[in-house]
This record gives structure tokens, sequence and C-alpha cells, in this order.
């Protein structure tokens, strides 16, 4: 189970506080997007502007709000805040409260949960944007090939999964990581086959999911990881909504095992505790 963005439904995407969280629900991977700072660091936002996600207005009023125009030491000057308050105003209570760490600090801290827990906590990044930050000759990926073998993290016994929606961006990881690659699909039929070629593991858009699907990935021998799954009636298909307000809260342990019932291999969700209750039974 993977905890998207931390524990995303119940505190600020992308931090410190949310990862722990969701490890301490039963998360077994914590999920950051990976973009990368105007010095070279990896750091964990969902997007290269961070006008949303972070205090940057008030704090750099006359500075362009993207990751790669900061310094990491200017970075951590900046506090995280709730991207979607409309449907997750409880979150907003912790605006201001926390850093937006570095890649480095998650593996850390999975590290340091792996050990208070007992059991293992991996990390699952995504090269988010790589075409982008190669063009500004910031590129993700050997960073990314960097960090994992300082820390032990690119066998084929490591925690680790790392995903992308461009191919090219796995192809390039192939030859340097021995960790499972994951091909992350938004719309459209893809060609499972074809994934298989260079990954291990089909992230889809939880819409393109059915039994056929689920069956024709595993016959292409590809392991499937739908997203997202949130509890907002907003992110729910309409049968499973409590109301028509889309901050309410619906039926998402339904879909859970809904999903669960096709035979998928795991899932991305914002709120860990009640896709592990789901998993349970």
């Amino acid at each position: 189970m993977i905890g998207h963005r931390g524990a995303s439904g119940y505190r600020p995407e992308h931090t410190l506080a949310a990862y722990e969280l969701a490890a301490r629900m039963g998360a077994d991977y914590l999920e950051p997007d990976l973009v990368r700072t105007r010095d070279g660091v990896l750091v964990c936002r969902h997007e290269p502007e961070i006008t949303h996600t972070t205090d940057v207005a008030a704090r750099f009023p006359d500075r362009d709000p993207v990751v790669e125009g900061f310094t990491l030491e200017e970075l951590k000057t900046l506090r995280a805040r709730e991207r979607i308050p409309e449907l997750r105003p409880d979150n907003a209570r912790f605006d201001g409260e926390f850093e937006i760490p570095a890649f480095q600090e998650v593996i850390d801290l999975a590290a340091r949960l792996t050990g208070e827990l007992g059991r293992p906590i991996g990390v699952y990044p995504e090269t988010k944007h790589p075409e982008h930050f190669r063009s500004l000759g910031l590129a993700l990926e050997p960073e990314l090939v960097r960090v994992l073998r300082a820390n032990g993290l690119d066998g084929p016994d490591s925690p680790v999964f790392v995903q992308s929606f461009e191919a090219q961006s796995l192809r390039e990881l192939r030859g340097e990581l021995r960790v499972p690659l994951v091909q992350l699909v938004a719309t459209g039929e893809p060609d499972l086959p074809g994934i298989a070629g260079y990954a291990h593991t089909v992230g889809p858009a939880k819409g393109l999911v059915d039994a056929a699907f689920v069956r024709d990935a595993h016959a292409a021998g590809l392991d499937v990881h739908p997203w997202t799954f949130r509890r907002e009636n907003a992110f729910l298909p309409e049968e499973l909504r409590s109301s028509e307000d889309p901050a309410g809260i619906g039926d998402a342990r339904a879909e859970y095992e809904r999903f669960f019932s096709l035979g998928v291999d795991g899932v991305f969700s914002d709120n860990p505790d009640l896709a592990v209750e789901a998993l349970a039974g």
C-alpha cells in the first residue's frame, strides 16, 4: 500500500508529517514526487510551480514561484500549505507548520520508521516532469541514481519502486537501477506488452481499471498499482458519494474493496488507514 504524497488526506502533502503519518497508518511505501532545486537537490513537490503548496508568494513576492529558481537553503525558509483547502479544510490548519523536505530526508525517515515499526518502510519516488528539468540542465535521473546508490537502495531487494509518466525517464533508469520501475498511465489503452519490456508495474488512473485490464496486465507480466484513492465525494464515483457536498466523506472503503476484488497488486492512497482496513476485511 502506497501513501500517496504521504497521508495527504490528513496532512499537507509532501511533508515529513504526512509521510510519517502514512507509515504509522500502515503504508508500506512513501510516495514523493521529485523535482530539483537550482543547486541540484531533489526535493518533494507535486509540481515545479509552488504557489499553491507553499507560502512563497508571501516570502518571495518578486520571485518566479518555481522550484528550480530557488536553492535548497531558500526553499527551507518556506512552509507548506494545503493544496486543496476547499476540499480539505481540516488540513489547512497545519498551514505554515512544515518545511519542504529533500528526498534524502524522506529516505532517512523511512529508515527510522522501519526500525521503530519493525517492518520495512520503502520509498516510491516519481520523476516529475523529467523532460522539463532535463531542458534546464537539471536532469532528475542521474541525481536520483546517485542518491539511491549512496543509501544502498539501488538493488533488487531494496524497498524501492521508481515511477514516471515519461517512458524515456524509466528507460534511462533501467540500465542504472535494479529496482522495479513503474509506468504511470493517465488515459487511453496502454501497450501493456510494450511497457513490460522496460517496466515491472503499470500505474493506471483508477478509471482505466477493470477486470480485463488487470487480467491483461498480469498476462503481460506486470503488476497493477492504480491511483489515486481518496475519501472525499469529489473523488469517488457517484454511487459511493455521501451527498452533493464535494468535500463530504463518501464510502471510500467500498471503492477499495471493489478494486481489491479485481486483483490489483497495490493502491496509491491519500488515506492509508482506510486502505489498510479495507484490505484486512
